[in-house]
């Protein structure tokens, strides 16, 4: 089981230490940060503007947390606009593979439609991410359109997150 909790400024040690360890493994399928990133004070600079961002609601952020309270990935909401929403994740080396990726996108969907009131995501990927594509159409996103991700050939996903009912509310659908 896996917990997603909002970024907080606490998170900061924990969330630079996942992201070291797991930079060579980002690498080889999304753009690297660069090395300020890296750094304590790139980081510290980085971490203010994301928080800012989200006490802004322009996007919400998430560390995902393993079974025994490590942070072992991140799952975030970018750029909300009229009930939309672009879904990002990355979930480190070790948790890999163990299906993380997948309940933490089925939870910030099930928050996105709760808690957030989207009524839609999309999230991009790239052709030579397969793990990615399997846990976004797992989740009930549809390949919608090819793309290219920071040059590379990708594919954009959307999902429906509402299904507005007669009398004007919305519920949420039961693909998650």
């Amino acid at each position: 089981m896996v917990t997603l909790e909002p970024l907080r400024a606490d998170h900061a040690d924990a969330l630079l230490a996942f992201e070291r360890d797991n930079r060579a493994y980002f690498a080889r399928t999304v753009p690297d940060r660069g090395d300020a990133f890296f750094t304590p004070a790139g980081f510290a600079a980085r971490l203010r503007a994301l928080l800012d961002e989200q006490h802004a609601r322009v996007c919400r952020f998430h560390v995902v947390l393993g079974e025994d309270g490590a942070l072992i990935g991140r799952v975030n909401l970018m750029d909300l606009v009229d009930g939309s929403a672009e879904l990002g994740y990355r979930i480190g080396e070790q948790a890999a593979g163990r299906g993380v990726a997948t309940a933490a996108v089925a939870q910030v969907c099930r928050l996105a439609a709760t808690d957030y009131g989207l009524t839609s995501l999309t999230a991009v990927t790239t052709l030579d991410n397969p793990a990615s594509m399997r846990v976004l159409a797992r989740s009930g996103f549809t390949r919608v359109e090819d793309t290219t991700v920071d040059g590379r050939p990708g594919v954009r996903f959307e999902r429906r997150l509402l299904d507005a009912v007669p009398d004007g509310r919305a519920t949420p659908t039961r693909s998650g």
